[in-house]
């Protein structure tokens, strides 16, 4: 046990080591998490990037049998292709490819025309989006800098004419694997609290807060609490606030 422990501790400083070279060399590249305007204090300027790192690439190398299993049973479950790809937008809006397990089936309709989320959505799929399962793959685009830990989740790239001013601000720090929202109802609030969250995270990046919210985050998942919203696969599209 102790050689095991010793190894993880080991391996883990390693990780956290290449996130502090890694953030350098983006800063000295010019590249930073947040858009020019955003007020950064020390955390963020300075820590957050390489934790983002280190702890990403730990999880990939400890999480490696999981997701290799996983990868496979949605081939044999499913069918290819096993990987979901699809546009976000990220840090200042900037479009993205997020990776996630795939999760539904290539259901079609007597025009061709695909069914709604909710009717391609398999059982296996429910499991892989309740426990989160099938967002492990989203721990690539930490470590190539797309998002952070925590942050607002990314949504669609559709989505980004039809914020308000202040909704918009979400973009002024890299989009998060999960947030203030993920643990104030997921999926089951509305947008406009979903947004709410979100500018209130943007406002309020500290070390201890991210730390919170990962620790509730694992709290919400193994509750699996708002998983989706009434009568949805995930969400209701977001049409844009009322003016």
């Amino acid at each position: 046990m102790k050689r095991i422990m010793k190894w993880i501790i080991t391996l883990l400083g390693v990780c956290l080591g290449f996130g502090g070279v890694v953030d350098a060399i983006e800063k000295k590249r010019g590249k930073v998490g947040w858009v020019k305007g955003h007020k950064a204090g020390f955390y963020e300027r300075n820590v957050k990037r390489p934790m983002d790192f280190g702890l990403s690439l730990f999880a990939l190398i400890v999480l490696s049998p999981v997701m290799t299993a996983t990868g496979l049973l949605v081939k044999v479950i499913l069918g290819k292709p096993v990987l979901f790809k699809q546009e976000r937008s990220g840090l200042g809006g900037k479009p993205f490819e997020i990776l996630k397990y795939r999760t539904m089936i290539d259901q079609r309709d007597e025009n061709g025309e695909l069914l709604p989320d909710k009717d391609r959505l398999t059982p296996f799929g429910r499991w892989l989006r309740a426990s989160s399962i099938d967002e492990l793959l989203e721990l690539l685009n930490i470590v190539k800098g797309d998002m952070s830990i925590v942050g607002p989740r990314p949504l669609l790239i559709q989505y980004l004419d039809r914020y308000d001013e202040e909704q918009a601000r979400r973009h002024e720090v890299r989009p998060g694997f999960t947030g203030l929202a993920q643990v104030h109802g997921r999926n089951a609030i509305s947008w406009e609290k979903k947004f709410y969250w979100d500018v209130k995270y943007v406002d309020h990046i500290t070390f201890l807060g991210d730390w919170k919210i990962i620790f509730d985050t694992v709290r919400t998942v193994l509750k699996r609490e708002g998983i989706s919203c009434a009568g949805e696969a995930t969400m209701t599209e977001f049409m844009g606030s009322e003016k």
